[in-house]
């Protein structure tokens, strides 16, 4: 295998091979460990986690050209969706210095998500309903910079716009979501779906970065990269 290296663009994000067609990579702060069965690499004394880009939509992102993620190692990162924690894992290596906090509501999948984050120090499981942004704030401490979204609800641009309000400081907060429209609506074509939910975001005082589509990887995905500017101003 070719040479573990940095990736160009992205703090703690690792690639090895041609750079059109790279393995992705982060650090593994949980050692010997693997989450989802992926390899471990040992290389000048580091050990390496291989980030599957058909099992992470950040992953997949990336490997599809994203310009920014947003996130570093000092980052606090409000995680909605987390799920049995692949994501937040890889979260977790590249924010070394930083915090996930990792909010999922499915009970089952919280409990995987403990187990598999145990000895991650930098991961903070809440069990807690994204749709309720105010009644997970007492487990949160820190200021958030970033919120990662990958909610399948037909309501989950109205869940990310709330918890932006709530988590995101105006001009200086950023978000990335992820689009799933046969969630939001079976029958209409994904890329009305894709615009309509742009149009909301941009209408709520966001601003889109980057536009990632990850079909590749998950059919009909976008991924969204974008920015809080400012709440909406109310009519008079």
């Amino acid at each position: 295998m070719a040479a573990i290296r940095r990736h160009p663009k992205f703090d703690g994000v690792y690639i090895s091979g041609p750079n059109d067609n790279f393995r992705l990579f982060t650090q593994n702060l949980d050692l010997n460990r693997t989450i989802y069965g992926e390899k471990l690499i040992e290389e000048k004394g580091v050990q390496y986690r291989e980030w599957n880009p058909y099992r992470s939509k950040l992953g997949a992102s990336i490997r599809a050209n994203a310009r920014k993620i947003f996130i570093d190692r000092n980052s606090r990162l409000l995680y909605l969706g987390a799920s049995s924690g692949t994501t937040v894992s890889h979260c977790s290596d590249i924010l070394s210095q930083g915090i996930v906090y990792a909010v999922e509501f499915s009970p089952r999948s919280l409990r995987e998500l403990v187990q598999n984050c145990a000895d991650r120090p930098n991961v903070i499981p809440i069990l807690a309903d994204a749709n309720h942004p105010y009644e997970y704030a007492p487990y949160i401490s820190d200021r958030i910079d970033v919120i990662f979204q990958d909610i399948a609800q037909p309501n989950q641009t109205e869940i990310l716009i709330k918890n932006v309000y709530r988590y995101l400081e105006p001009q200086k907060g950023k978000f990335i979501y992820t689009i799933k429209p046969r969630s939001i609506d079976t029958t209409a074509n994904p890329t009305e779906i894709f615009e309509g939910e742009i149009r909301k975001l941009e209408a709520a005082g966001m601003q889109i970065m980057d536009n990632v589509s990850i079909d590749r990887y998950q059919t009909d995905h976008i991924v969204l990269f974008g920015r809080y500017l400012n709440p909406p101003k109310s009519e008079s």
